[in-house]
């Protein structure tokens, strides 16, 4: 059986991701792993039952009985519960954020998610945005992105992603909880956020996506055949 090829993007949120990695996979005509929706799953299936966020057990039951698919289009990811279920939206609000970096910090529930995101490598390819894609769950992949960006913007960024759905929110609240996940993802003994030693880290603080994805493409170009 031949090597599937995985191209890994990891880094914090508000820093492109997300669009980089449908573009790519589009582009490439690859499938696609959203790891951070896995774990905001879980979250949003813990706060729907009242799951205790130190109930480690039953945190690791959630992840590791997940069916969770991703419809992709046009750059865009729908996340699918349960093959019926669109949970895009539940699971994209702060509340829901914010539990999901709690619940992964238990050792057993990344455990519990190994496997399931490992079963997304399949041919022709895939690509896969996360934290820990390209240091824990990929660490074969072909081509490692980092991208980073300073807090401030990746604050500003989210700020008006959420106001432009209508949402109520405080910048300087959104600021300290971004730096607060920072913290706690960067310094967990378990898969700390951190680049691949051979990762590519590229810094989007003053790029705007475009720019992102035509940087990226080019690495691409250099390891994989782009259409």
């Amino acid at each position: 059986m031949p090597e599937i090829p995985v191209i890994t993007i990891d880094g914090p949120s508000g820093t492109g991701k997300g669009v980089l990695c449908g573009y790519l996979a589009d582009r490439l005509g690859w499938h696609r792993l959203d790891s951070g929706a896995l774990y905001r799953v879980v979250a949003h299936v813990a706060l729907s039952r009242g799951v205790a966020l130190e109930n480690d057990a039953e945190l690791a039951q959630i992840a590791s009985s997940l069916d969770v698919s991703f419809k992709q289009g046009r750059g865009e990811s729908r996340v699918i519960l349960d093959g019926n279920q669109d949970v895009s939206g539940a699971i994209r609000t702060e509340t829901c954020g914010n539990t999901a970096s709690q619940a992964a910090a238990h050792k057993a529930v990344r455990q519990a998610l190994l496997q399931l995101q490992r079963q997304f490598r399949q041919m022709p390819g895939l690509v896969a945005d996360g934290r820990d894609m390209g240091t824990v769950v990929f660490p074969d992949a072909g081509l490692k992105i980092f991208l980073t960006a300073s807090p401030e913007v990746r604050a500003d960024r989210r700020y008006k992603q959420l106001k432009d759905k209508g949402n109520s929110v405080n910048l300087a609240r959104l600021s300290a909880e971004i730096k607060e996940r920072d913290a706690r993802d960067a310094g967990r003994s378990i898969s700390p956020l951190i680049p691949a030693p051979d990762a590519i880290v590229i810094d989007t603080s003053e790029l705007n996506i475009d720019e992102v994805c035509s940087r990226v493409a080019a690495e691409v170009e250099k390891v994989f055949r782009l259409p």
